[in-house]
């Protein structure tokens, strides 16, 4: 068994998508274990690449840096907090040449650390154009409404009954409404 860290940093294979996101596995082989992607990790110049960091373990401190990518991007260092999984992100200048870079992944408080490089790369040359998804300014819905929402809006129209009839049962009936919604919506989230 050997104690050095950077030896007990696994190395995945085939990580690459056709979006540039690779993924980085934190917690998955042991403590602090950092599995890195191997082989071609490549960058088209003018586009971000992706690093999507899942932890399979408790949650962990990491510090992703570069010393060399002051060609390519303006990114030189970044600590993350990682419950999960979080997508990391490093653009690419449009107006840089090709070339290399690292990318070093340290956790532990500096016990355990792993690097692999990037290639940037010319982008490919496709018939048709690409279109490029952006990600919207604003939420956009996604199907039913709220429950707490909904149980708000019939807590309203039942409060403003009682202020135009003064029947006392809707005020009560309003309130109750209000407290139902809470309480599922609290019950609900923590069911998940």
């Amino acid at each position: 068994m050997t104690f050095l860290p950077l030896f007990n940093a696994l190395v995945l294979q085939d990580q690459g998508t056709d979006d540039n996101v690779y993924d980085v596995f934190l917690n998955r082989s042991g403590i602090n274990s950092i599995d890195v992607p191997q082989g071609p990790v490549q960058v088209e110049i003018g586009r971000n690449l992706c690093l999507r960091f899942v932890n399979r373990g408790s949650p962990i401190h990491i510090s992703v840096a570069s010393t060399n990518t002051g060609m390519f991007s303006s990114f030189f260092h970044e600590n993350l907090y990682i419950v999960d999984e979080t997508l990391f992100s490093i653009p690419i200048r449009p107006d840089c040449h090709e070339g290399f870079f690292d990318i070093e992944i340290i956790t532990g408080y500096g016990v355990m650390k792993a690097s692999f490089r990037i290639d940037v790369i010319r982008a490919k040359f496709v018939a048709g154009t690409r279109k490029i998804r952006e990600a919207p300014i604003q939420p956009v819905a996604h199907g039913r409404p709220h429950p707490l929402m909904v149980m708000m809006g019939i807590a309203l129209i039942l409060y403003s009954a009682w202020l135009y009839l003064k029947i006392d049962v809707l005020n009560t009936a309003s309130f109750l409404t209000l407290i139902i919604g809470a309480v599922y919506t609290w019950y609900r989230q923590g069911s998940r």
